[in-house]
């Protein structure tokens, strides 16, 4: 992936607002309801496409399909992987960071319920994957969405094994550790595949922070290292600079107060082989964090893409604010080490939106002027 070497680069981290007629044809598909079948692959190429252009139009300039095929980050899977034939739903668990406000947790659920929408399975079976139509689907959807755009650096996004673990339980294999490392080897191929694409792979890893699952203040999952090893072996044969990881505790508008620090868990996580690390920076929860690297030395072979944008709310960041966001983490990691994002998806599940479309394609548009900005300032 380009680095920022006569400006600030910038991109995003994957899922955005998918249009409303999409979203009930890929839940009709997922619940069986039965759907025409050439017309959602015809939607969802139509929605690629508008949605590259859209990024295009804003500036951005490492885009990706949006996820339009997909249901959700994390879940899209059941239908590309074996082991969850028997459909064992796995009911969505309350977060921890909620109980000590039940009144408040009760209004979310009110505000957000399309959520209880998404099915979680758990595994049952073997893990082996058979999404290889599926996935060159996608990745002929995003070429033919940057045929106008040859020069134009592309991304596409896949769950990470760890991430898939958390929402799909393991109920066949011995335990945790064969359960994921099963995953490792089946989802290889999908890596594998995008990077052969010539698109650059993004491993979404929120698991390796809790994802605000814990139940104390601070507390880091105690077997993230394992998680990263699974994950490096299952991108073994990709090269570093060809993956970015993203790293986030929830893309959710809550407390977060249990969140753990990024502060002790960076460490574990330079261990991962991507060479771009995509994570939360601009939220009220973990904006503070920067200055961690006052005292953590970047790795020479690590570039950071710090959340400049919040993906929970409809404010439209100033672009000076955006600026300021970028020139500290430059003074600190250095202006080539860096290029501005934002801190998740702005899709994360369909139609859960918590900002409007056309409020996104604003925020991104701010992003662009900022990074402008703050260009500017560092380049002179």
């Amino acid at each position: 992936m380009k680095r920022s070497v006569d400006a600030i680069l910038t991109t995003h981290t994957g899922s955005l607002p998918r249009p409303d007629d999409l979203v009930e044809m890929l839940f009709a598909d997922e619940s069986g309801a039965g759907v025409d079948r050439a017309a959602l692959q015809a939607r969802v190429r139509s929605a690629v496409s508008e949605s590259v252009q859209q990024q295009l139009q804003a500036g951005i300039d490492v885009v990706n399909d949006g996820e339009m095929s997909k249901v959700s980050y994390s879940t899209y899977v059941n239908a590309r992987l074996t082991g969850f034939e028997a459909r064992v739903h796995v009911p969505r668990r309350a977060r921890p960071d909620w109980a000590a406000f039940p009144g408040a947790a009760e209004w979310d659920a009110q505000q957000q319920p399309g959520a209880s929408r998404i099915k979680r399975f758990a595994c049952v079976g073997p893990v082996t994957y058979v999404g290889q139509a599926q996935l060159e689907t996608d990745i002929q959807n995003l070429k033919a969405a940057l045929a106008g755009a040859p020069a134009t650096e592309a991304f596409m996004t896949a769950a990470s094994p760890g991430v898939i673990a958390q929402f799909q339980p393991n109920q066949f294999y011995p335990d945790d550790v064969t359960y994921i490392e099963a995953l490792s080897e089946a989802m290889r191929v999908e890596y594998e595949a995008v990077y052969r694409a010539g698109f650059i792979l993004q491993l979404d890893c929120p698991d390796l922070t809790g994802l605000s699952r814990a139940v104390q203040p601070g507390q880091a999952p105690a077997d993230r290292r394992m998680r990263i090893e699974a994950l490096n072996h299952a991108v073994r044969n990709i090269p570093p600079d060809r993956m970015r990881l993203h790293l986030c505790w929830g893309n959710y508008e809550g407390p977060h107060h249990l969140d753990v620090p990024l502060r002790d868990i960076i460490g574990d996580v330079f261990a991962a082989r991507p060479i771009w690390l995509s994570f939360e920076a601009a939220n009220p929860r973990h904006e503070h964090e920067f200055a961690i690297f006052e005292d953590i030395k970047l790795p020479s072979d690590k570039v950071l893409i710090p959340g400049v944008l919040d993906t929970t709310t409809n404010y439209i960041e100033h672009p000076e604010l955006v600026a300021q966001r970028l020139v500290r983490y430059a003074h600190l990691v250095g202006r080539e080490n860096l290029i501005a994002g934002a801190d998740c998806g702005f899709g994360t599940f369909a139609g859960t939106p918590m900002v409007h479309p056309d409020i996104v394609l604003a925020k991104l548009s701010a992003m662009v002027e900022g990074a402008r900005l703050a260009s500017s300032e560092l380049w002179g």
